[in-house]
């Protein structure tokens, strides 16, 4: 016959706690004091007690479940936030929902009460789109929500600051002589989709060039989609407009890499004759020798995830922005062997 498994209800006993006690202990809150978690942790093992997960999730009215909102395209980016937001929820016993943009509409039944987003103990929400709509619109739950890659004075945000990103890149591309170019990302034209990052750097980029007595002619910038092939077609783009060298600052790691392929086919050299700077720091610059602006992206993610616990566990303050900056790491692709004149 199968040995009966003991309940918490005896660990409370024995414990000389309440059940809330226990529970708390069970998910690591912080106001159980240090004594009294290490004697309900002991009393656990003594018994042989395991929590039962559904039981655990029924408790108190709390799924212990939370809901992701994000672009359904896999990217990079959107794998290394989900591994920050993630570590952090995995240490609290916490599942993740995800919740995909396909389209337009399905981003706008995300506005609707009924969108099982919102039967979770609380939303993460990574899209431009949608936190571009909140001045006229809040979620529709009394969950916790908060935002991450985006801002909104109504939620809690974790954000890198992509303007302050395109003055950093301005600051180090306006030292090399040559014509500065720009490779922007391509806006979505529906309103609901609107990502504007790419736009962001790229005037960061501008306004920092104007501080530095440079300018950046219309005509050099070249807006593309987010892919490797329009980062080949900006530089073929600007082989057309002058000679080398080339300044490049491309609005993303993607789009750099496009112009370090059509680099070595064009047969021009890395750092001399172009001379490149990405953005997003994705880990696979480093053996390619691009000099990037890396985001702290799994620390965005684990803040947001943070801050969501937090609202979930009570706190009711003001809504909190935790901007995050992007760090310059230079490599052989801004590293110029000789000097060129303009």
């Amino acid at each position: 016959m199968a040995t009966r498994k003991p309940t918490i209800h005896e660990v409370a006993r024995q414990a000389k706690v309440g059940i809330g006690t226990v529970s708390r202990v069970l998910n690591n809150h912080p106001s159980v004091r240090a004594e009294t978690r290490e004697r309900v942790l002991a009393t656990m093992a003594s018994l042989g007690y395991s929590p039962n997960p559904h039981a655990r999730r029924v408790a108190g009215g709390r799924s212990y479940t939370i809901s992701l909102i994000l672009p359904v395209i896999s990217t990079e980016f959107y794998n290394r936030l989900l591994e920050g937001i993630e570590q952090v929820l995995s240490e609290e016993r916490y599942e993740l929902a995800l919740f995909p943009i396909f389209s337009p509409p399905r981003l706008l039944r995300y506005l609707e009460s009924r969108s099982l987003a919102y039967q979770t103990d609380g939303l993460l929400v990574a899209s431009q789109g949608l936190a571009h709509l909140l001045p006229d619109q809040k979620f529709p739950t009394e969950r916790p929500v908060v935002l991450v890659d985006a801002h909104s004075p109504r939620y809690d945000s974790a954000y890198v600051d992509n303007y302050l990103g395109g003055q950093m890149a301005a600051q180090h591309l306006a030292q090399f002589p040559g014509k500065l170019f720009a490779i922007q990302m391509q806006e979505e034209l529906d309103e609901v989709m609107r990502n504007t990052v790419g736009q962001e750097r790229v005037a960061g980029f501008r306004a920092g060039l104007e501080q530095a007595g440079r300018r950046l002619p219309e005509t050099h910038v070249f807006i593309s989609r987010f892919s490797v092939e329009g980062g080949r077609l900006a530089l073929q783009h600007f082989m057309r407009l002058t000679k080398p060298p080339y300044n490049i600052f491309a609005g993303a790691d993607l789009l750099a890499l496009g112009v370090l392929e059509e680099a070595e086919r064009q047969g021009l050299e890395l750092g001399e004759q172009v001379r490149l700077l990405g953005f997003d720091g994705h880990p696979w610059t480093a053996a390619k020798g691009l000099s990037t602006l890396a985001q702290p992206i799994e620390e965005m993610g684990a803040e947001a995830a943070r801050m969501l616990l937090e609202r979930i566990r009570g706190y009711r303050g003001s809504p909190r922005a935790r901007r995050f900056e992007p760090t310059l790491v230079v490599r052989k692709s801004t590293q110029p062997h000789s000097v060129y004149t303009d």
